[in-house]
């Protein structure tokens, strides 16, 4: 996953803006597509990642503001650029609270525009494959039975199997037998691997 993988989505409602900002992303060497309104991209918007959005903030029907709450909402992880010759501070700091990258005020500076937007993408690309380690995590851990998962959670809190095969009410034996099982399931080599797989599964927002 790199750059090159990264779709650039421009909202804005005014025909010419449009035209001028795809034509720039291009010219830099993103791949740009562009909506008129914010229903229309949510309608088409098919969740590809990496990437970023260049949202206006006062359209017609739907303003900025609210497609960023409908994606938030959506669990998306879009990150987003405003881009507006209406905003403010309350409002700039509104959005960014609700996890804008960048606000930006029209009329924007070419490289100010193409920095903010090379910045959000490595943000995407940054969490896009941090949801890909956690998806994992969760694959490998999903292959464990479910005493094999309560072992495992013995073992990544430094239990012994003396002490596991007395929380459990099972014999030693049996302990060694689930703790190999759940190595080689979850292709580990160390209990501290075992914990940070199952911290990593825990991520919210995956």
């Amino acid at each position: 996953m790199n750059e090159q993988d990264a779709i650039i989505y421009v909202v804005d409602d005014d025909d010419a803006m449009r035209r001028s900002l795809v034509y720039l992303l291009e010219s830099a060497g993103w791949r740009a597509t562009a909506f008129a309104s914010g229903r229309d991209f949510l309608d088409r918007y098919a969740g590809h990642v990496p990437g970023c959005l260049i949202l206006d903030v006062l359209m017609p029907l739907m303003g900025g503001m609210e497609v960023q709450q409908i994606l938030n909402a959506g669990g998306v992880c879009l990150p987003i650029i405003f881009l507006s010759a209406h905003g403010d501070l309350p409002m700039a700091v509104q959005a960014m609270k609700r996890g804008a990258i960048d606000f930006l005020e029209k009329p924007c500076k070419d490289h100010v525009l193409l920095d903010a937007v090379g910045r959000t993408v490595r943000h995407s690309i940054k969490q896009c494959l941090g949801q890909q380690q956690v998806v994992a995590a969760r694959v490998r851990l999903d292959t464990l039975t479910a005493r094999e998962r309560e072992v495992a959670q013995c073992l990544a809190v430094g239990d012994c199997n003396k002490e596991i095969a007395r929380k459990l009410s099972i014999s030693d034996k049996t302990v060694q037998v689930h703790r190999h099982n759940t190595m080689s399931k979850l292709h580990v080599h160390s209990t501290a691997e075992i914990a940070r797989l199952l911290l990593l599964a825990q991520t919210p927002g995956a």
